[in-house]
């Protein structure tokens, strides 16, 4: 029985197969604690045919001043409110064609065990270049209520007049997150990090790696670290910029190059993460004639991403799925709000959202 025969291929086997296939590539965004379930979202797009964009509510919190009981003075009841979060699906589809020849002169090589391994690394890849878009895209949300979280959960030490303060120490975690989030910040959990700036905090020896003992008591560090008291996770997929500075900016006598280093520091939690499905994950299609013979795997997902307390509004979204490009565009994402429009709408309090990020030069 050929492997690939078109008539013998089944979907959710080889679904099943590509599961177990190790995971060999870093992607420690998409496989962090930041990310969780959410069986609202899932069923809103589940239980109904056709949906690619749902609006899920958020209930408020209790509010208003407490009122003198003294016996004459009347209860005036207060009522909570529903904000509205907009979530929206975004559809990926790929196809890989090999040869028959191809597998003729190489005697009968795993054809389908590396496509297996080449579709867990691709679509990893493409989840963390999501996740990355997005939060691209809050950060570059626009209007006054909006900018109250991008200026205030973003921390820039590339500018600062001390070279030493330009690159992370010992008060850059605790500074950034309490200008996010005030006494909120012990919502955060897990930064994300380029090596370059692991590798700076492991030279202050302000990264601390967690130990383990074995059953013989031999203790050894584990490759996950610790910066005061959160997760550390390293990963060069960080997005990373390189700055011109012209002489007459630097005040040095000499224009100059540096990276400008994004770390993310995240909350459990920080994104519903929730798989939607398709009718048909992966798709075979033999080809008899062309090239003497050619077989091409399909593969498709659909997915939700969608960061705590923000909303997609769908300004600039041309089809019933975002791009990358469409992620990033800062029109397409708002603070999670009542939908009242004009001076009388009320925000989610930025300071709730575990979603902050440091500049630095390393």
């Amino acid at each position: 029985m050929a492997k690939f025969d078109l008539k013998t291929f089944n979907s959710e086997a080889f679904g099943k197969y590509v599961e177990i296939i190790p995971r060999e590539r870093q992607n420690e965004l998409i496989k962090s604690r930041a990310l969780r379930s959410n069986e609202q979202i899932k069923t809103a797009f589940t239980g109904q045919t056709g949906v690619v964009y749902a609006t899920i509510p958020m209930y408020g919190r209790l509010g208003g001043d407490p009122l003198n009981y003294d016996g004459k003075t009347d209860i005036t009841a207060q009522t909570t409110t529903t904000f509205e979060r907009g979530v929206v699906v975004y559809g990926r589809a790929q196809a890989w064609t090999e040869k028959d020849f191809s597998e003729d002169v190489t005697g009968g090589a795993d054809f389908l065990g590396n496509v297996a391994r080449q579709i867990v690394e691709y679509w990893e890849d493409v989840d963390q270049d999501t996740l990355l878009a997005i939060l691209e895209g809050i950060f570059a949300m626009t209007g006054a209520n909006n900018l109250k979280f991008v200026n205030g959960h973003t921390y820039d030490i590339t500018g600062a007049t001390d070279v030493a303060r330009q690159v992370v120490n010992a008060t850059t975690l605790n500074t950034a997150i309490q200008q996010a989030s005030g006494d909120k910040k012990g919502k955060y959990s897990l930064s994300v990090m380029h090596s370059a700036v692991a590798t700076n905090l492991e030279n202050l020896n302000l990264l601390e790696y967690l130990k383990h003992t074995d059953a013989n008591g031999v203790q050894r560090d584990l490759a996950l670290g610790t910066w005061n008291g959160r997760l550390v996770l390293i990963d060069d997929g960080m997005p990373t910029e390189d700055i011109y500075v012209p002489e007459t900016s630097s005040g040095a006598g000499d224009d100059y190059t540096y990276t400008k280093y994004t770390t993310y520091v995240l909350g459990d939690g920080a994104f519903d993460a929730v798989e939607i499905g398709v009718e048909t994950p992966f798709e075979m299609a033999r080809d008899p004639k062309t090239n003497g013979g050619m077989t091409t795997l399909y593969s498709r997902q659909r997915k939700v991403l969608a960061p705590y307390g923000i909303s997609f509004t769908r300004k600039s979204m041309a089809s019933n799925s975002p791009t990358t490009d469409e992620l990033k565009d800062g029109e397409n994402w708002t603070l999670v709000n009542d939908g009242a429009g004009g001076s009388k709408q009320k925000y989610i309090d930025h300071k709730s959202i575990p979603i902050a990020r440091i500049f630095s030069r390393g």
